[in-house]
């Protein structure tokens, strides 16, 4: 990985980048974490692959190896010539694109993603802390929504969206609508540099979709063929959250008849003690489609 090179006439160690705390940067610095990142996001020659982030480009270089192609888009304009010199034969053959600028700002609908010739794409990324959440909004509920998220996140976050003590969230409901997340690994602290205070953890979202808004995906027999708009769904789900504390049927009540709701719970199966974070994602599919 190290090593120096000249670039514009400037003299660059590529071993040395200062990490930016405005920037929210830690950098991996263990190959064989990066290789199972890589592993976990199941990537193939087929696959063209979005990395957010390449910092010095230790995760790129294991991508390159193992997908068709790699887009990857840097904020910190300092990494870039680094990263040109690193990979300056794989940009030369079209296996590598570098862009300059903010994953918050970019499309990838206007950049072809969701066309034919790349409709197909998935996200492998080392993100900072700060834009988890925004990252994942924003890609999930894209037009041009990757096939696939491999990320690097807090390990507190990646817990809740897969709510592996077995409590759902208004995170975890929010990601399982559109995919299936699955805890990847545990990466200590001391795997990047700067180290953080948080251990992080790999999350995998795979077969990331539509489709539980549409109606041919309609699993319960008396809402079949009935669709469920997005944004009445998440209405729905965001006022059952509204107090953890209170039953889900107090919650609802705020904004629904009180026999309304207490018909949808029971249609749905769901005792009327039942707190948010007792329902499953079917589950709330039926009580949100009992009260459109």
């Amino acid at each position: 990985m190290g090593g120096k090179g000249n670039i514009h006439g400037f003299l660059i160690d590529m071993t040395y980048l200062q990490a930016k705390k405005s920037l929210g940067q830690n950098f991996l610095n263990s190959p064989g974490i990066a290789k199972k990142i890589v592993d976990i996001s199941g990537v193939t020659e087929n696959d063209t692959v979005l990395e957010i982030g390449p910092g010095k480009g230790m995760l790129t270089e294991i991508l390159l190896a193992r997908a068709k192609k790699v887009v990857a888009i840097e904020k910190d304009s300092r990494a870039m010539p680094i990263l040109q010199e690193r990979f300056a034969a794989e940009i030369a053959a079209g296996k590598l694109e570098l862009i300059e600028g903010d994953i918050m700002e970019w499309d990838p609908a206007t950049y072809g993603f969701g066309r034919p010739a790349q409709a197909k794409y998935a996200i492998v990324a080392n993100i900072p802390y700060y834009i988890t959440g925004e990252v994942i909004r924003k890609f999930l509920t894209a037009g041009a929504k990757p096939s696939s998220m491999t990320l690097m996140l807090q390990k507190e976050v990646a817990d809740r969206i897969v709510a592996r003590d077995g409590k759902e969230s208004l995170l975890s409901i929010s990601v399982k609508v559109f995919g299936t997340p699955k805890y990847g690994m545990t990466v200590k602290a001391g795997s990047f540099t700067p180290a953080p205070t948080i251990d992080s953890a790999v999350l995998h979202i795979a077969d990331i979709s539509n489709d539980f808004f549409e109606p041919e995906h309609a699993k319960d027999g008396a809402q079949s063929g009935i669709s469920i708009s997005e944004s009445r769904f998440f209405e729905i789900v965001r006022a059952g959250f509204a107090h953890k504390r209170k039953q889900l049927g107090g919650n609802l009540s705020q904004i629904f008849e009180k026999a309304a709701v207490e018909n949808a719970l029971r249609t749905a199966g769901v005792s009327e003690k039942a707190r948010s974070e007792d329902l499953n994602l079917e589950q709330w599919r039926k009580v949100v489609g009992m009260l459109f």
